[in-house]
């Protein structure tokens, strides 16, 4: 569950980029300043986050601490564009991960190296939208990159084990001197996974509002919304060394933020479908959601939370601990393979069974993960057929299990 939470709720516009690049938003920047000035979350729970990922079927989840407005929903001390400087009063941040340490869910921070707020980022006397990529250039950066160190340090010795960090370096990523931070949270917290957008590699690459078409591999970056890359992945099955881990984080309608206006949501099957193309690839599915000002979670993501965590309940054994499976880019199946099984996800339920040619292991049993159900299959030296029931067990995707030798 990735959340994308701050005052900028409040106008139901995105957070940070109607300052940055205003025009299609209807607030001015003197307004979204002003917004945490109103921001009181009274219905804020963590627990109801909590219970929603757990429905879901989702095991960790990223929290934005701080987007590019530079307003902080933690208590940080270096700053007074902060949570505790609202109507609510409370650090949110600290409200979660308390409630996570105690349920154990596993919780990451997401902090955007860009600041429109500090003036060590950029001269704030100008209006943010002439100089919203930061300045370099000027004698204050090393001030904002010590702001960025001191930041870091609160969040990974004041909020209890940090899964990772989502850093968010928008353009020109070097200028964040990233091995410094690298270097600060292996220090604090060795176990801590580091995204790829500060200006170095770092553990998982994270294409954004799209699936990669093939398995990434270590030679090819993917990063946000390029698709150039599609035609560079690799074709094939890469072997483990090759293979680059990765998470694509996705919307559930068009806004990272909450916003009343934006009903265009894709539907539960669609996300069910898009959770089965980035296991099928090695990947991880970060999904999104905007809480409302009120701290709550809107229904029409909940439902759709609870219909893929229905299907997990079913299906999960053909989704955690998973990696890519043994068949790519077939049209009717994606596949995910664990230990000595291998998932046969079917998108087009088939008419006459389901011919496989690509199964080298010798297959010992199969079985419907919907119903538990027994299927017959013979195995030769061209392939695998497999006698499957009319109907498809599952409206969204049915799973075979193939347990191979």
């Amino acid at each position: 569950m990735f959340i994308h939470w701050g005052p900028y709720s409040l106008a139901s516009v995105e957070a940070s980029w109607p300052i940055m690049q205003p025009g299609k938003w209807n607030i001015t920047e003197a307004e979204y300043v002003a917004l945490y000035k109103r921001f009181n979350p009274t219905k804020y729970d963590p627990d109801h986050f909590i219970d929603l990922a757990r429905a879901a079927g989702q095991k960790y989840m990223v929290f934005t601490t701080k987007h590019h407005d530079g307003f902080c929903m933690f208590d940080s001390s270096y700053t007074d564009y902060k949570i505790t400087n609202t109507p609510y009063g409370k650090d949110i941040v600290k409200q979660l991960a308390d409630a996570c340490t105690r349920r154990d869910m596993q919780l990451g921070f997401y902090y955007s190296p860009p600041d429109m707020h500090h003036p060590g980022f950029r001269d704030t006397s100008k209006p943010v939208r002439e100089n919203w990529h930061g300045q370099p250039e000027r004698p204050e950066w090393s001030s904002y990159l010590d702001y960025m160190q001191l930041q870091l340090s609160e969040l990974l010795t004041r909020y209890g084990v940090v899964k990772d960090i989502w850093f968010d370096g928008l353009n020109n990523q070097e200028k964040y001197d990233g091995q410094r931070f690298l270097d600060l949270i292996h220090k604090l917290q060795p176990p801590t996974l580091v995204n790829d957008r500060i200006g170095v590699p770092g553990d998982y690459v994270t294409p954004e509002q799209f699936i990669p078409k093939a398995i990434p591999t270590k030679d090819v970056r993917i990063q946000g919304i390029d698709t150039s890359v599609q035609k560079k992945l690799h074709t094939g099955i890469p072997s483990a060394a090759d293979f680059q881990l990765w998470e694509t984080c996705m919307t559930i309608n068009n806004t990272w933020a909450y916003n009343a206006n934006d009903h265009d949501y894709k539907s539960s099957h669609d996300l069910i479908r898009g959770l089965v193309e980035v296991a099928s690839r090695g990947g991880n599915f970060l999904l999104n959601v905007g809480p409302q000002p009120d701290g709550m979670i809107q229904p029409e993501f909940q439902e759709r939370l609870r219909a893929i965590g229905d299907w997990i309940t079913v299906n999960g054994d053909a989704i955690y601990g998973t990696t890519y499976g043994p068949i790519q880019g077939e049209q009717a199946y994606r596949t995910t393979t664990k230990e000595n099984n291998i998932y046969i996800h079917v998108l087009d339920w088939p008419a006459t069974g389901l011919q496989l040619s690509e199964v080298k292991p010798k297959v010992l049993s199969a079985r419907l993960l919907a119903n538990n159900q027994p299927l017959t299959f013979q195995q030769t030296e061209n392939g695998l057929q497999i006698s499957l029931p009319q109907q498809a067990p599952d409206k969204n995707v049915s799973v075979i299990a193939l347990r191979t030798l």
